[in-house]
């Protein structure tokens, strides 16, 4: 299974998460396991048509996802998948 880790942040809205291990194909996968075990957590990283919030970057195998539209990039079962906020700032 893929191990998937969270930013730091999203445990204020969640505490109890955790770094977990989900069976997936895509990100798409991931994001719709992740929320059925934290109700609500799709909503801080996708908008209401699926697409990755653009303060969210998502990492597999420490790369940048290329499918921010459909998150179709594919993970297999030894991914490590890093979900993030991206930071802004000046």
């Amino acid at each position: 299974m893929a191990s998937v880790k969270f930013t730091p942040h999203l445990k204020r809205f969640f505490p109890d998460l955790q770094e977990i291990d989900i069976e997936a194909n895509t990100v798409a996968d991931v994001v719709q396991a992740a929320d059925a075990r934290w109700d609500g957590i799709a909503d801080y990283v996708v908008d209401e048509q699926g697409r990755l919030r653009k303060h969210v970057n998502i990492f597999v195998d420490g790369e940048l996802i290329y499918d921010k539209e459909t998150l179709s990039d594919k993970v297999n079962e030894n991914s490590k998948i890093f979900i993030m906020q991206a930071l802004s700032g000046g």
